[in-house]
């Protein structure tokens, strides 16, 4: 994983998004395996050799095809999933039982959509994803998607001003007097130069009525142009609704219901990010929600690297993105931004139609499963489900489908060799510690040469787990925090307790890593 969603795992209680403490007993998504397959690490064949319907699958090494979550946690940590999976939560899978259901089947990350349903829907959605984890010991997160705004929606531009309750939705109030005298229709206004385009199509008396032509999400206080004839006409200060406005009061609910990430729609400037995260420290302090930047628009690519820098993850949205750019541009640009988000040690998230048929049939198209392969492949850190899970027919079957093909390329990567442990010619175009990065790379190295059970890493700041993470050792990551280190990092006691938990047993081989005593240490587990 390029960059660790939550880089940490605290001793007590256990959080594992990956293996969620359930009995093991029959998995709600399941899928009969015959006698002989099992899910040891067997040598994955070349994927060449085609197998004849009927053939006995386990003969030839297909095993890890159709293991579950559940077996995968009796197993021990062994062949995790490193590409994460979110899902968005709909009409078909809002209700306490379905949601368990896609956790057992492997979802990391519940989201939320704003564009559709009621903020109370979305509310219970989220107390029944934190209710799941509470007492079922998951460790899904919550993403909240906002709306930004969106192409064709009808805004006002008026000199009237409005206290903030009685603001009307989606009005704008401009600070001079002679606006709606100096605008005229088919005027174009731009907002902060362009991160939202609107052109006017009414004047009825202070109000001027406005189309959007080109979205994105509204600043406070942000500088407003007016054009015509593609001269400009005039350049005033719009203060632009800022707590009142539906997206604003969308990231305020998701404020209040502690959500874990906020993805933002039509970014087109690095501005954004930052004003938001500005506010949400505001909001309240010390929050932690991570900004998911969304590449949904040409103007995105023309900044590409400077939000990603700025944000805390990144999205490409395929199905808006794809209707800006040529069609045969979408899979060079998510080549690009995964590789971008490698190197800057950013989580990136491939959305947008990976399994479109499934919305009605029970099985996917080869090519479907083709291009999760490939992003699997580019190693994104997540795929995103929308449609299927949120409408679809068959939610988990859909889930079921992204986590088998992942598990599968990732294993036959890993055992043809295809994957470089540190890929350092993207590694360190990064421009982080080099230290910690030499020490990553050194670590993860070792951890698959001499084949350990599982690495430890104490981190002040998550940056070492972070990279790690982004390097893929073969073998399981636990990050601790350091608190009660004084002079040595306690083996002995973080043993203990990992034991306890059957993640690690005696004779394992843990190799242990520090930032802040910047060294490495290999250790049998006594």
């Amino acid at each position: 994983m390029s960059g660790s969603f939550r880089f940490s795992i605290s001793l007590s209680p256990l959080h594992s998004n990956e293996f969620p403490r359930i009995p093991v007993t029959k998995p709600r998504i399941h899928v009969p395996v015959p006698k002989l397959m099992t899910v040891t690490l067997s040598k994955v064949v070349s994927p060449l050799r085609v197998v004849a319907p009927g053939v006995m699958i386990a003969a030839v090494g297909l095993e890890v095809d159709r293991v579950t979550e559940a077996e995968l946690k009796e197993n021990r940590f062994r062949s995790t999933r490193r590409t994460k999976i979110v899902c968005t939560i709909g009409p078909r899978t809002c209700e306490f039982e379905e949601i368990e259901a896609l956790a057992v089947g492997g979802m990391n990350v519940a989201r939320v959509n704003i564009c559709h349903g009621t903020r109370e829907c979305h509310r219970d959605v989220i107390r029944r994803v934190r209710q799941l984890n509470e007492e079922k010991g998951f460790a899904v997160a919550v993403m909240m998607d906002t709306e930004g705004t969106e192409d064709g929606q009808i805004w006002t531009f008026t000199v009237r001003a409005f206290d903030q309750p009685s603001r009307p939705e989606r009005t704008i109030t401009v600070n001079y007097d002679g606006f709606a005298e100096d605008v005229k229709v088919g005027d174009e206004l731009l907002v902060d130069g362009g991160i939202v385009t609107f052109v006017v199509i009414e004047k009825i008396g202070p109000d001027v009525i406005c189309r959007c032509t080109d979205p994105g999400l509204l600043l406070p206080r942000a500088n407003l142009t007016f054009w015509r004839n593609g001269s400009l006409v005039r350049e005033r200060n719009a203060m632009l609704p800022t707590i009142s406005s539906k997206d604003w009061l969308d990231i305020d609910f998701g404020i209040e219901e502690g959500v874990d990430f906020i993805a933002v729609s039509f970014v087109k400037s690095a501005e954004v990010i930052k004003t938001l995260k500005s506010y949400i420290i505001d909001r309240s302090p010390g929050s932690q929600i991570g900004i998911i930047s969304k590449i949904e628009s040409i103007d995105y690519l023309k900044i590409l690297e400077e939000v990603i820098r700025v944000s805390d993850g990144t999205m490409v949205a395929r199905g808006d993105l794809g209707a800006q750019i040529p069609l045969e541009q979408v899979p060079l640009v998510q080549h690009e931004v995964i590789q971008l988000c490698r190197q800057l040690n950013k989580p990136v998230i491939v959305a947008s139609q990976l399994l479109e048929s499934m919305i009605e049939y029970p099985i996917p198209t080869r090519a479907e499963v083709t291009d999760v392969s490939e992003a699997v492949g580019q190693q994104a850190d997540a795929l995103m489900l929308s449609s299927e899970p949120a409408m679809g027919q068959y939610p988990e079957k859909a889930l079921a489908v992204l986590r088998s093909v992942s598990l599968r390329i990732e294993k036959c990567r890993r055992e043809e060799k295809n994957w470089d442990v540190t890929d350092l010619h993207i590694v360190s175009l990064s421009k982080l510690d080099e230290i910690s990065k030499e020490i990553c790379n050194t670590t993860s190295r070792m951890a698959n040469k001499l084949k350990a059970d599982a690495i430890l890493v104490y981190t002040k700041t998550g940056q070492t787990a972070s990279l790690l993470s982004r390097n893929r050792p073969d073998c399981p990551i636990f990050a601790l925090h350091p608190r009660h280190l004084f002079k040595g990092s306690n083996l002995n006691r973080t043993f203990s307790l990992l034991k306890v938990r059957a993640m690690i047993k005696s004779g394992d081989l843990i190799i242990a890593v520090s930032d802040v005593m910047q060294s490495i240490q290999a250790i049998k587990v006594p």
